[in-house]
């Protein structure tokens, strides 16, 4: 059971990390002016929740494997 949750939590990491990846590069090259792209709505923008959740669905899980060990 552990290694199944353990292996789940890796591929959702490796999913959220590179889908939000490619989010942000889709993001910087689509602004056309540099103060659209600035920290705090580059990160807050609406598409790149779903690879946060994604990411923190990983932490809970690894969470969850570690607890059982």
């Amino acid at each position: 059971m552990n290694y199944i949750l353990s292996f789940a939590a890796a591929a959702l990491l490796v999913i959220g990390l590179a889908g939000n990846g490619f989010e942000m590069r889709k993001a910087r090259l689509s602004t056309v002016k540099d103060e659209a792209m600035s920290t705090k709505t580059m990160f807050v923008s609406k598409s790149n929740f779903k690879w946060y959740a994604c990411i923190g669905a990983a932490l809970v899980l690894m969470a969850l494997a570690n607890a059982h060990t």
